[in-house]
């Protein structure tokens, strides 16, 4: 049997996040400000050339595979981004309280914005903070760092946007919010789970520092249309 984290973005899409899933039963995808992920059951060459076709969005999407593919000539190959699965598999842990925790609402969405395009943790649209349980810690007035969560597949519940302000590197503020949210999600009684790309270095040592262990190896797509 196929464990659900082999095919993240599918599971979710007829799973934890079918509130946010839009497509029919053999091509799933995320309204475009939501999310660019699209997914198929299968990677096959068929189901590509069939999300081309059914995919509504005048914009690139995102595949996320556990092996390079062979794209069809449908699609143009914007870019492959090497990343890995990591799961928490720590027991749970009681941290000394620090900074407050804030959770977003719609209002801090234009900060949320902000924060993402200065440090890039993956795509942030007008209305990712719909994956929810978004939370932040505020330096000066100003959201400094922040974390959320993504694709909720099965008993999985992906921890996503871990982004911190440069000028507040070095304060714990990431190790504090991703314990937050692991904490949360095992008291639901799932397991946390994160992607991360292969050559953030520093990002991976807090995570295995934190419990986090590499699961695999996976690649991200940036596909666009032909014409």
């Amino acid at each position: 049997m196929q464990h659900p984290l082999d095919n993240p973005v599918w599971n979710a899409l007829i799973s934890g996040n079918t509130a946010l899933a839009l497509g029919n039963e053999r091509v799933k995808y995320f309204d475009s400000q939501v999310s660019p992920f699209a997914a198929v059951p299968d990677l096959s060459e068929a189901n590509l050339r069939e999300l081309e076709i059914l995919y509504p969005y005048d914009r690139p999407i995102l595949l996320w595979s556990k092996k390079k593919l062979g794209i069809p000539d449908v699609w143009k190959v914007i870019d492959c981004i090497d990343g890995l699965q990591m799961v928490y598999d720590n027991e749970k842990r009681v941290e000394t309280p620090g900074n407050e925790i804030v959770k977003l609402s719609a209002a801090h969405v234009p900060e949320m914005i902000e924060l993402t395009k200065l440090t890039r943790p993956g795509p942030f649209g007008t209305r990712t903070i719909a994956f929810g349980n978004y939370e932040g810690i505020f330096s000066n007035g100003r959201l400094a760092a922040m974390t959320g969560r993504r694709f909720h597949c099965f008993d999985h519940v992906e921890i996503s946007a871990v982004c911190t302000h440069p000028e507040h590197l070095g304060k714990g503020y990431a190790k504090q919010l991703l314990l937050s949210q692991a904490k949360q999600i095992q008291n639901e009684g799932c397991v946390p789970y994160l992607h991360v790309r292969e050559d953030n270095a520093r990002a991976i040592q807090v995570y295995e520092a934190l419990g986090f262990t590499i699961r695999m190896k996976v690649c991200f797509y940036v596909l666009g249309k032909i014409g």
